[in-house]
């Protein structure tokens, strides 16, 4: 029925909203672009993937809960991100579209749902921006000795997170291509420190901090309680460990936090000039470079400098000064800066589009979907998205918020790993570029890895995550129900 809140999308129409890819240049019936290839996707994953959690969660997470067997949990959250990541190839080369797991929803399990996952995700990116633009800023204000009173966390208003938010707004909206070029080039930046680190570090290297490669375990001495407590802990009373394999595991579902925002190379769907071939190369070649890299880092600083002893703030740069090579520290915050200002515009990039798909269903106002007829990009969207992060990253301290991050993202793998199974047996006459191996084996691990990463997060952040959600279910049910496009149909 026309008002059902199940009613779902056909994915012809979704097929037709897009067009048909064309030569570079040319517009999609949407009126976006197609200009991106496989390399630029795979600029703007790894832009948004290498971030703060390589540069910081690295030391916390072996100090305090996994030793040297945080590479290992490296790898495990990489597996569980490549599961997800297959389950997206498989949606984005049939269904190339600017609303990745937004559009997946609507056009699998129903409206509501939809919704849910679009405001789900313009959480994940909203946050994820201002607390990243936060992060910049102080990163700066070190690096530079810029005054705190604009610059860091100590500042009343930070200037610093909203004067990058504003200019990297800037360059969303001038268009995708010169987003794709900043991109690239902070990339090439931030990968050639990384590698850097695991080459220059491995001369540092000493089997004895090594082992025991995987700690034994041990009561946490700090156990917390409450609705601070994970999610897990509270519903079948287990008690923390650090340390040995349960303490890989947790440190698992925090480093999971460094794979966040892959996602994003699926909302560029309807911006690349062969999707059926590039975005599958994108999402998959993006985690592949990320998790070497990860392991690769989190190796070398591990071996170079006994887990006990690492930095929790800096941990990269604190271990190359403990063995006399102080000169490298400057060289890795200049990576960090480079690494926190592509998370912040591809999170940007990604909230137009996720934010575009809703209006041109019209779920939300339908003129928030108006692309600019010079630059090609959803301007008004973006510049209302602008406006909300920064805010956000201005006046409100997100170290509290930044597990929402974590959890709407895992959410979204969810969906989109019960998506690929359902439109399997719903469409199989579909024509699928690309197909997840093994179904519905490999989409059902998935959606359980995800959940119980999911049940690490903290009572507190559930409970955050539900309230945005019913507020978000409010704004359907008043607004996005009646005006829909499907709506509309008799």
């Amino acid at each position: 029925m026309s008002d059902s809140i199940l009613r779902t999308k056909p994915v012809e129409d979704v097929l037709a909203q897009a067009g048909d890819p064309g030569t570079e240049g040319d517009s999609s019936a949407s009126g976006l672009k197609r200009r991106l290839g496989a390399g630029d996707l795979m600029g703007f994953g790894i832009g948004i993937v290498i971030g703060t959690g390589i540069f910081t969660l690295t030391g916390i997470e072996a100090k305090n809960h996994a030793g040297p067997g945080v590479v290992i949990s490296f790898a495990i959250a990489g597996l569980v991100s490549l599961l997800a990541a297959l389950c997206y190839a498989e949606m984005a080369a049939a269904v190339p579209t600017a609303g990745s797991a937004y559009t997946y929803a609507y056009a699998t399990i129903g409206e509501v749902f939809a919704w849910i996952i679009g405001w789900d995700l313009i959480l994940e990116f909203a946050l994820g921006a201002a607390v990243v633009a936060r992060g910049w800023s102080g990163y700066m204000q070190q690096l530079f000795n810029l005054p705190t009173s604009l610059f860091g966390e100590k500042a009343p208003v930070n200037v610093g997170a909203v004067a990058i938010v504003l200019v990297l707004g800037l360059v969303a909206i001038l268009g995708i291509r010169e987003s794709a070029r900043v991109t690239n080039a902070l990339v090439a930046v931030k990968v050639a420190i990384c590698v850097f680190v695991i080459v220059a570090g491995a001369f540092f290297v000493k089997g004895a901090n090594l082992t025991p490669f995987i700690p034994p375990a041990r009561p946490v001495a700090d156990n917390v309680s409450g609705i601070k407590q994970p999610l897990g802990q509270a519903l079948f009373g287990i008690a923390p460990t650090a340390f040995g394999f349960a303490g890989v595991l947790t440190a698992a579902a925090v480093v999971f936090f460094a794979y966040t925002g892959f996602e994003a190379v699926a909302n560029l769907g309807e911006e690349t000039k062969r999707p059926a071939r590039d975005l599958p190369f994108g999402l998959l070649g993006t985690l592949g470079i990320c998790t070497v890299l990860y392991i690769g880092v989190s190796l070398v600083i591990t071996g170079m400098v006994p887990y006990s002893k690492l930095n929790e703030g800096a941990p990269i740069a604190s271990a190359f000064e403990a063995v006399g090579a102080g000169w490298a520290a400057t060289l890795i915050s200049i990576a960090a800066v480079a690494g926190l200002t592509s998370v912040i515009l591809v999170d940007i990039v990604a909230m137009g589009r996720i934010g575009f798909s809703m209006g041109r269903d019209r779920l939300l106002p339908p003129a928030v979907a108006k692309v600019h007829p010079k630059w090609g990009t959803p301007y008004r969207i973006t510049m209302g998205t602008i406006v909300m992060v920064a805010l956000l990253a201005a006046l409100i301290p997100l170290k509290d918020l930044a597990d929402l991050v974590s959890i709407g993202t895992l959410f979204a793998f969810v969906v989109v790993s019960i998506a690929v199974p359902i439109l399997r047996r719903t469409r199989p006459d579909m024509k699928r570029p690309f197909r997840v191996p093994f179904n519905p084996l490999i989409p059902v691990l998935s959606a359980l890895a995800c959940l119980y990463l999911m049940t690490n997060l903290s009572l507190e952040t559930w409970l955050r995550f539900l309230i945005w959600m019913v507020v978000g279910l409010a704004i359907y049910l008043v607004y996005g129900r009646r005006n829909a496009r499907l709506a509309q149909r008799v």
